[in-house]
């Protein structure tokens, strides 16, 4: 919240006030038809304590935010959003529907209004909260594994059948020290037995201090021919205040050197390669690449000098957006590994049809992608960022198998 002006949160604060005032008409409007008085009377008080205990919760919030210890702030910052987000839309949908059924109220009998609007109306507005409450609660942790296969006569023979496990987005003070969550996926990723373990970017949210105890569990990730890391967009501290220089960059220095207690090879705008039999592939790490507003901190050209020559190469990069402006069609790199979007952490999977307001911003959002010989794979993410949930959009574990 720190990030938002005073105005802000009053248009904020308003907007709440404006809709609650909308859908405790149509609620009034429903509450009439029952014939028990001290109940209406507790539905009405229940209503309005929640709407101006959330609204002060904002305002106490802000006023207090510089106060708080940066581990709480986080934490109340996360809980209104998810508070305010499973009021606002149920009420916004409510009072869509219930408008339009009554609008439309002369289709329908007085007998079939007394019973078909309060029922629709009512199921409106309690069935996206309850969906809601499900991402928040159940669906935030539940991770899936995503498997893909890609054929290429480029890699290797004494390669093929290469298994890369890619992960991305953990944005590990989001899970508030509960070391044992991140552990069961952590077991996930051990038992897809991976040759390769691929991290692209956003460790933390903004701080170091966000790494503590987490060393033992990401020490825990096994792979047979090394594990590869790039930094992303909240990795540099740029979204925070920092009272010198010294000490955003001590910040800074301190996530890199995590990556070296839990043996992963932090790539900066660098080259390297594993070996089998003699026999090399590429492994390039780019620093975060993004448009505008987003820094563009990597060097794609540096990073790949030391491996030009080799015929194949992966590319890890945070943002999906460096993709189309500087790898495909302007290189030979096979693979591009990405992150970023989170899917928005909020869409629709269907069998092969997927869909999130995301789309409108990123054109590559999730999932494999490719263009002539060339392939990139967008993770939706393992941890969150904001919005405490995940709405159709499981973290993501990919298991990306390479064959000939």
């Amino acid at each position: 919240m720190r990030k938002y002006s005073n105005f802000t949160i009053f248009l904020l604060c308003l907007a709440i006030f404006i809709i609650d005032m909308m859908a405790f008409y149509w609620l009034d409007s429903i509450t009439q038809l029952m014939n028990m008085p001290k109940l209406r009377l507790i539905i009405h008080i229940v209503f309005w304590f929640f709407t101006i205990g959330l609204i002060a919760a904002i305002v106490i919030l802000k006023a207090r935010l510089d106060n708080i210890h940066p581990q709480r702030k986080h934490l109340l910052i996360t809980s209104l959003y998810g508070l305010t987000v499973s009021s606002f839309i149920p009420k916004i949908i409510f009072v869509i529907i219930i408008s339009i059924l009554y609008f439309s109220n002369y289709v329908l009998s007085e007998k079939e209004s007394l019973l078909v609007i309060p029922v629709i109306g009512l199921l409106a507005g309690f069935l996206p909260f309850f969906v809601i409450v499900y991402a928040i609660f159940k669906a935030l942790y539940r991770f899936k594994v995503h498997h893909l296969h890609i054929k290429t006569e480029t890699l290797p023979s004494t390669f093929r059948g290469l298994r890369v496990v890619h992960i991305s987005d953990l944005h590990l003070g989001s899970f508030n020290f509960r070391y044992h969550i991140l552990e069961r996926a952590v077991k996930l990723i051990n038992h897809l037995e991976p040759d390769l373990i691929v991290f692209t970017g956003d460790l933390v949210n903004n701080f170091a201090w966000e790494l503590k105890g987490w060393a033992e569990v990401m020490d825990k990730l096994k792979s047979k021919h090394g594990k590869f890391a790039v930094l992303g967009n909240h990795d540099y501290g740029d979204y925070s205040s920092w009272a010198s220089t010294d000490l955003k960059k001590s910040n800074f220095e301190s996530i890199k050197y995590f990556y070296k207690k839990i043996d992963f090879t932090l790539l900066l705008n660098q080259g390297t390669s594993i070996t089998i039999d003699d026999v090399e592939i590429g492994i390039i790490g780019v620093e975060n690449w993004g448009m505008p507003p987003f820094k563009q901190y990597g060097n794609l050209n540096k990073a790949l000098r030391p491996v030009n020559h080799l015929p194949f190469k992966i590319l890890l990069s945070h943002d999906p957006s460096h993709w189309p402006e500087e790898v495909v069609g302007h290189t030979d790199i096979y693979l591009t590994l990405s992150g970023h979007t989170h899917g928005m952490q909020a869409g629709v999977n269907l069998k092969n049809k997927q869909w999130s307001p995301i789309k409108y911003k990123y054109k590559h959002w999730a999932g494999l992608h490719q263009e002539g010989d060339q392939f990139l794979n967008v993770n939706r993410g393992l941890g969150w960022l904001g919005f405490p949930g995940r709405l159709g959009m499981r973290p993501e574990i990919t298991c990306i198998d390479i064959n000939g």
